[in-house]
């Protein structure tokens, strides 16, 4: 007890054994040493209003001034608040503290009876391996829990909030200090960088992340225990809530998701969890990062029906008519926070996070119907599946309405299996859309009129983005018509976008001789795909030559083919700039 009568009997507090210790002023100590002699003479508890009196001038309420005193010392864990024999964890404010009384806690006794409380953190290292950064991430995510609950009132008597706040700061502060000296990249701090994680997204994260290598289904997947853990006071939860909220960054970019669960009260709560691909990322760091999508390819290949594209391009990309490009954004923006909550409130969209959108691209072969719906998927990061409908006869004569069903059917399953949204684009769907024969006389019309029926069901059912190509409008079925959400024209480019198309199209490598004479080129009408046809063909014929110089004599000759050619069925290639 060496240091506890040394503490009580030394005359300048600041001279004690134990004063560095405290990390308080003079004044706080000597009303620490005032709490000790009175425990000592088994006092246990201490009126604050009585102890301010005795220590400070009881004239007047100038000692109402020295409550901000106290309540340093109840946060910095030194004192317990009690109420009727029990103690509040909760915070007081200055003049509620007047009418309760304190008691020494139980740190401030072990720091009497041992000397120190100082935290001893191992030295200093650079980090090994993930696993190791991630042990103390998870120290820090079980802190962050004992400060919340501390501060709910829930908090063991033993624990002070200060003391909890000061590990805190040394730990984060260690973990910082490690990744600076880490020369290898930890998976997760890359990771970080790449989404560019605020430090409240970083903890909802490695809550989660604590979850999945814990293996259950614990606390840190709740949304309001989430919300505790980066949240300081009510103002804050409320504020933070919107990081959990559908068309928040961490479910937008599909990094987080949550299922819906009905509790005991029968209220509805959401229980949150990393997504498949992230985990695999994480838990795997050596193994390709997309594992998903190469787990999807894989389960195409193993099939018939569906081609999976990889686009390379986004919408900003492509040369798009200014109306399409408006169209196609409001589209994307299906996923933004605030057009989301809207269409909530107004009982437009459900619980659906995802865009839900049925849309039709028409136009001219060439004219980037196939190349936009792939920026589509690149700009809304989701793979795309493609299907030629025009094969459904061919394929499966006899059994088409059989199989317009399994066209559906096969793309859920691979999208269960894979865990993603693909986007569906049926390529060439006229057939499908074109208008049903009246009387349906001939089997061929009645196997025709099924397969759209079957067709027109699906499509009322389907959840997600679905993309329809078709040469002509005219010829498309009303009650097709109105299943889709969009209906987007592709025309011919007009003089200016095709002098776009020509400039980036053309080989910037290449040589051309000297008065090579684009605007000229960009004077025939011809579509982005027609374009890109012609300046290929163009490309072999002078890749031959001794002297590969390109004219515009070279590229005149390929354009008068191409418009005299009655190939204007031309696949749709898109166009890119």
């Amino acid at each position: 007890m060496r240091h506890l009568i040394n503490f009580i009997e030394t005359k300048d507090v600041r001279k004690s054994l134990i004063f560095e210790h405290l990390k308080c002023s003079k004044e706080e100590a000597e009303l620490i040493q005032y709490i000790c002699r009175r425990y000592v003479k088994g006092l246990e508890e201490i009126s604050v209003l009585e102890m301010l009196q005795e220590n400070f001038s009881a004239e007047g309420y100038a000692y109402l001034n020295k409550l901000s005193l106290v309540k340093n010392l109840l946060d910095l864990g030194w004192v317990i608040q009690m109420s009727f024999g029990q103690a509040k964890a909760h915070e007081s404010s200055r003049l509620e503290l007047l009418g309760t009384s304190i008691t020494p806690s139980i740190s401030l006794l072990r720091l009497l009876e041992e000397g120190s409380l100082e935290i001893f953190l191992p030295e200093v290292k650079p980090y090994t391996d993930h696993l190791e950064y991630l042990q103390d991430q998870f120290d820090m995510v079980t802190l962050l829990h004992q400060i919340s609950t501390f501060k709910q009132g829930f908090a063991d008597n033993s624990l002070s909030i200060g003391r909890l706040k000061n590990k805190l700061t040394l730990l984060t502060k260690r973990i910082e200090e490690r990744v600076k000296m880490t020369e290898a990249p930890i998976v997760v701090e890359e990771f970080f960088k790449e989404k560019e994680f605020d430090e409240k997204e970083k903890r909802i994260f490695l809550a989660l992340l604590k979850e999945e290598y814990s293996g259950g289904e614990g606390q840190f997947r709740d949304m309001n225990t989430l919300i505790e853990l980066i949240s300081f006071d009510e103002y804050e939860k409320i504020k933070n809530r919107a990081l959990l909220e559908d068309g928040a960054k961490l479910i937008k970019e599909q990094i987080i998701d949550y299922e819906e669960i009905l509790n005991m009260f029968g209220g509805v709560s959401r229980s949150f969890y990393l997504q498949e691909e992230v985990m695999q990322r994480i838990i795997h760091p050596k193994k390709s990062k997309k594992v998903t999508k190469l787990k999807l390819d894989a389960l195409v290949q193993e099939q018939e029906l569906f081609e999976y594209l990889k686009p390379l391009t986004t919408l900003d990309d492509v040369v798009l008519h200014p109306k399409t490009r408006e169209t196609l954004n409001n589209v994307v923006k299906q996923v933004d926070k605030d057009v989301f909550k809207k269409l909530k409130e107004w009982g437009i969209k459900d619980k659906r996070k995802g865009i839900d959108a049925r849309i039709i691209f028409y136009g001219a072969a060439g004219t980037g119907k196939t190349m936009t719906a792939m920026s589509l998927a690149k700009t809304l990061k989701r793979p795309i599946l493609s299907f030629d409908c025009s094969k459904i006869l061919s394929m499966y004569v006899g059994e088409s309405e059989k199989n317009v069903r399994k066209i559906f059917d096969d793309f859920k399953e691979l999208s269960k299996k894979a865990k993603v949204d693909p986007i569906l684009l049926l390529n060439e769907a006229d057939q499908f859309l074109s208008s049903r024969s009246e009387g349906a006389g001939s089997s061929a019309d009645k196997m025709h009129n099924q397969m759209q029926n079957i067709f027109l069901e699906q499509i009322e059912k389907f959840e997600g983005i679905l993309i329809a190509t078709t040469n002509l409008l005219g010829n498309i079925d009303k009650a097709f018509s109105r299943r889709f959400n969009h209906k987007i024209e592709f025309k011919k480019p007009g003089k200016k976008q095709r002098l776009r198309l020509w400039q980036f199209m053309l080989p910037e490598n290449a040589d051309y001789e000297e008065r090579f004479d684009i605007p000229a080129l960009a004077k025939h009408e011809l579509t982005g795909g027609q374009i890109n046809l012609v300046i290929k063909n163009t490309a072999y014929k002078v890749a031959v030559r001794d002297e590969s110089v390109f004219t515009n004599q070279d590229f005149l000759d390929e354009i008068e083919k191409e418009l005299g050619s009655s190939f204007d069925g031309v696949k749709s290639m898109g166009f890119k700039v």
